[in-house]
């Protein structure tokens, strides 16, 4: 018979027993749980770096641009200026007689046409000297009449014996007074006559006037020849036609020297006109002047065109761009404006070679024509030229290209 303690002892060893089973079997599960981690985390890292590897195993997209070749057009080769309108006739206007000013007959800034009256002088001390020389005009017309008759009696007297050679000689010589009498008389009118008739004093041509410069009442002083201060009423300036003056630097005159030596030495020419900010150039005119030396401060010499103004929109100061013919018309290569890259004082041009390869081209450039950039040199006719996408060309990349047309628009030239 088992006594009360060795049933304790079985219970206790019952108990540990089971005790030593629970942990085993948490601690398998641990180990469960740190393999799962382990794989999971190797099927990720094999998974993102199978993706990398597939990413990276796929070609990168060129990048796009639009190339054409350059546009040949039969252009002829020109020059451009900046000019400056100037009168071709300018005069101040001055009385030739003095006095007071009675009168003025224009508005500031108006067009007057030739013989137009602009000022009048008072006019009353001329005509009393006009008067003085028509009297004496008459006294010496009756003298010169006396004359006549006492020679004709004097003539007689001799012809019958009754009178003598020396009363002829003397008649004939008071006959010869009389006569210089009445021209000196006649002379001084028309004196007298000049002086009045500057007291109104008119447009010598069709111009502009400036602004008056002596008001209504003022005594005035005049000259004939100028020998004497005389005052300076207002000034006028001609319109049409009018020049235009420029400056033609060393280089573009070597270059229109050379075209006017194939022309035979032809020297006038036709140059176009554009105002302001005018696109085109409307206004056409004549290039009629070149100086014989050049200036060696600035290195550039004096030339000049004259342009009509019938409409007189055109005024002396007034500026304009000028360009003038210096080839005749032959092939030319053009490029859209936006595909000549400035560098400095250098032009570039970016073309993409057969292979697909960006490459720089170092070009001359022109003038704008038909809303194209003229290529005079550096450009050949085959070569591709970039006029879209720039930007993703930088020299030396590989682009994959599409085509691209250039066109000329012949309203802008």
């Amino acid at each position: 018979m088992a006594t009360g303690t060795e049933l304790t002892s079985d219970t206790r060893t019952e108990s540990n027993g089971q005790r030593t089973k629970g942990r085993a079997s948490a601690k398998l599960w641990v180990v469960a749980g740190l393999a799962g981690i382990t794989l999971v985390g190797a099927w990720a890292k094999y998974s993102t770096g199978a993706s990398r590897s597939s990413a990276d195993t796929r070609p990168a997209a060129l990048p796009q641009v639009v190339v054409s070749k350059p546009l040949v057009q039969d252009l002829d080769a020109r020059l451009g200026f900046l000019g400056q309108f100037s009168a071709v006739s300018q005069v101040e206007l001055r009385a030739q007689v003095g006095g007071t000013l009675t009168g003025i007959f224009f508005k500031d800034g108006d067009i007057v046409r030739k013989g137009d009256l602009l000022f009048t002088v008072d006019p009353r001390p001329y005509e009393i000297t006009l008067a003085e020389a028509t009297a004496q005009l008459d006294v010496a017309t009756a003298r010169l009449e006396l004359a006549d008759r006492q020679f004709d009696r004097a003539k007689d007297l001799e012809q019958n014996n009754a009178g003598t050679v020396e009363n002829v000689d003397q008649r004939t010589s008071d006959r010869r007074a009389a006569q210089a009498s009445v021209e000196d008389a006649k002379a001084r009118i028309r004196d007298a006559q000049f002086d009045l008739d500057h007291c109104r004093i008119t447009a010598p041509f069709t111009g502009r006037m400036g602004t008056h410069l002596v008001s209504v009442g003022n005594l005035i002083a005049g000259s004939r020849t100028a020998t004497s201060p005389t005052t300076l009423l207002a000034t006028l300036v001609s319109l049409d036609p009018i020049y235009l003056d420029l400056d033609m630097s060393e280089a573009d005159f070597l270059t229109y020297s050379k075209y006017r030596e194939r022309l035979k030495g032809a020297h006038v020419q036709k140059v176009e006109v554009a105002l302001g900010d005018d696109k085109h150039y409307m206004r056409k005119g004549v290039f009629d002047f070149l100086d014989n030396v050049l200036d060696r401060s600035s290195g550039t010499i004096r030339a000049r065109a004259t342009v009509p103004n019938s409409d007189l929109v055109l005024t002396p100061g007034q500026f304009a761009r000028v360009r003038v013919v210096v080839a005749i018309p032959s092939p030319t290569l053009l490029v859209p404006d936006t595909a000549v890259l400035p560098d400095q004082s250098q032009h570039t041009v970016m073309t993409v070679s057969a292979e697909g390869t960006v490459a720089p081209k170092q070009v001359e450039v022109g003038d704008i024509r038909g809303g194209l950039r003229v290529i005079p040199s550096g450009l050949a006719p085959n070569d591709r030229v970039i006029v879209g996408g720039l930007l993703h060309a930088p020299p030396g990349t590989k682009v994959a290209t599409q085509d691209g047309t250039i066109r000329y628009d012949g309203g802008q030239d």
